[in-house]
């Protein structure tokens, strides 16, 4: 098939489009991606890129057509500004810049803002092709869940958009079953709604790994090690007071992997609560490296906010945690919680429950290595059965043929 994603974060961004962009090359695909300038998540244009754009143009045998884009910066407006510019940027360059390209089908790597998916509409038009889109943040909930937007009217246009968006896509996928429902009230064809969960990589499986020198090595330490972006979802406040509450316990370390919008709050608020000595904030790292991170972890820590469409969200650390085969310790609600506990591959608390944290950590702390490696273990098994690569590419493939046999059939209809 001919592929075009769509996708507002792409290489030398750190997401599982990557790794989808990829597989799909090496399954025989052409595959093109329309994406932005590189800026994620630090705001600023990645100095590689602004060097030398050119050596950016393919990734993994697709080809990268990349719009122009205001980077995110920072603060509110900024932000706002970033997302619309793609927006301008896909709409205006993108058929531009994909004259003579043809597309079986078009892929929206759904990932927030909604807004992104605008400018694969517009090409499925052009184009004459389906398009798939994949929703990984629910809006306008998501909105409300983190305080950005809190007025009923704003909610309720960005509720109209999210219906234009879902009505004009041949099929929408939900990253988990609790998204279904949520998808449905603002699709009004609800056949075309499937589950769809995220991948564990490959990567994440590696045996006889060489751990990360960045990591001091404490003998008697156990190591708690959370990966990934540092938002306002992650509840990093929750996570500090549990690690505060246990702070004066020299045997427990706190491993922060990551960067994102609040990394400059969680740095103050280390040093503020006196922190340093239990709490190391290692850094953002491509994800190649951070399996050698993985390699120091007596467990990995998956957090969320505390409300009702985050319980619906599998966030997709959790699959490359179980897939590295050691043991979660979750402080989360819903469906992320569900598949920790389903898998028997850790302890799970209610989400902003500190004290919860707290006690599972201290729980897991006091097993045996042998408990914890059959957590791992568990984990592992689980997730090669429910989410394996192989088996989710399979069904990708399946899922974009029945897109393209839908969108041929209404076509023809008289």
């Amino acid at each position: 098939m001919k592929i075009l994603i769509v996708s507002q974060y792409f290489w030398p961004e750190n997401f599982r489009i990557n790794d989808l962009t990829q597989e799909l090359v090496q399954r025989g695909h052409s595959v093109t991606v329309l994406t932005g300038i590189p800026n994620y998540p630090a705001g600023s244009v990645f100095e590689t890129y602004r060097l030398d754009p050119k050596a950016f143009g393919h990734y993994g045998g697709a080809a990268v057509m990349r719009v122009p884009m205001l980077a995110r910066g920072q603060g509110a407006v900024r932000l706002i500004l970033n997302y619309l510019s793609f927006v301008v940027g896909g709409c205006l360059c993108g058929p531009w810049l994909l004259r003579g390209h043809q597309a079986d089908v078009i892929f929206v790597f759904g990932l927030s803002p909604v807004t992104l998916a605008l400018p694969a509409v517009l090409l499925g038009r052009l184009k004459h092709a389906p398009v798939v889109m994949l929703v990984l943040d629910l809006w306008p909930e998501t909105l409300a869940a983190i305080g950005v937007v809190r007025s009923p009217r704003v909610l309720g246009w960005v509720g109209h958009l999210v219906k234009y968006i879902y009505g004009r896509c041949t099929l929408v996928l939900g990253q988990s079953r609790g998204f279904l429902a949520s998808i449905a009230k603002y699709c009004s064809d609800t056949r075309k709604i499937r589950y769809f969960p995220s991948w564990a990589e490959d990567v994440f499986s590696q045996a006889d790994l060489v751990p990360a020198t960045e990591v001091p090595v404490l003998e008697g330490v156990f190591n708690v090690l959370f990966a990934g972006n540092i938002g306002e979802a992650q509840d990093l406040p929750a996570v500090l007071d549990a690690a505060e509450s246990l702070k004066h316990n020299a045997a427990i370390r706190w491993l922060i992997v990551g960067d994102g919008r609040k990394t400059s709050w969680l740095q103050e608020e280390v040093a503020r609560r006196g922190l340093q000595g239990s709490v190391s904030l290692l850094g953002r790292f491509p994800v190649e490296r951070m399996p050698s991170f993985y390699a120091h972890a007596n467990a990995l820590l998956v957090s969320l906010k505390k409300d009702p469409v985050f319980s619906m969200t599998i966030p997709g650390k959790v699959q490359s945690y179980l897939m590295a085969g050691v043991p979660l310790v979750g402080m989360l609600d819903g469906e992320g919680a569900k598949v920790i506990t389903e898998a028997n591959a850790g302890r799970v608390c209610a989400a902003g429950d500190s004290g919860g944290l707290a006690a599972a950590v201290l729980e897991m702390a006091a097993m045996s290595a042998d408990q914890r490696h059959q957590l791992g273990v568990n984990g592992r098994a689980y997730a090669q059965k429910e989410f394996g690569r192989s088996l989710l590419m399979d069904r990708l493939e399946i899922l974009m043929l029945e897109a393209v046999s839908l969108y041929r059939q209404e076509k023809v209809k008289p």
